[in-house]
């Protein structure tokens, strides 16, 4: 196996790692109430330690700074506007961990943003090796 191959499963690896703290292990009631809206502070710091996170993972695999730059500020509104969907879709069908439709809008969110790391990885193949 090539020390590129080696690399893009370790990126991809610490990424997903960093997304279940962030997702699972950092959020805030803050981050959590009244995210049916869209300028929404606490969605938007939610976004920031996805970002931070995403930062530090670049840095550990030795991202060039300018690349790190924008790959997290794409990340940051990216990730800001998933959630967004899947709080707008929630709220106008009311949905609640009870409903199917809860787990379909968390799972359709989920996949959303692992994709997001699939193009986040490709793009460093793409632009920082």
């Amino acid at each position: 196996m090539t020390e590129t191959v080696l690399t893009v499963l370790l990126l991809f690896a610490l990424l997903e790692t960093k997304h279940m703290f962030a997702d699972y292990f950092l959020q805030t009631p803050r981050m959590l109430d009244g995210r049916g809206e869209y300028l929404h502070l606490g969605r938007a710091m939610h976004a920031g330690v996805h970002a931070l996170g995403s930062a530090l993972v670049f840095l550990i695999i030795g991202a060039p700074l300018g690349f790190i730059i924008v790959i997290v500020a794409v990340e940051w509104f990216v990730h800001f506007n998933i959630d967004f969907g899947k709080a707008m879709m929630s709220d106008k069908m009311g949905l609640a961990p009870n409903h199917a439709g809860f787990w379909r809008a968390a799972g359709v969110d989920q996949w959303l943003h692992h994709m997001t790391y699939v193009g986040m990885t490709w793009a460093w193949a793409q632009f920082a090796i």
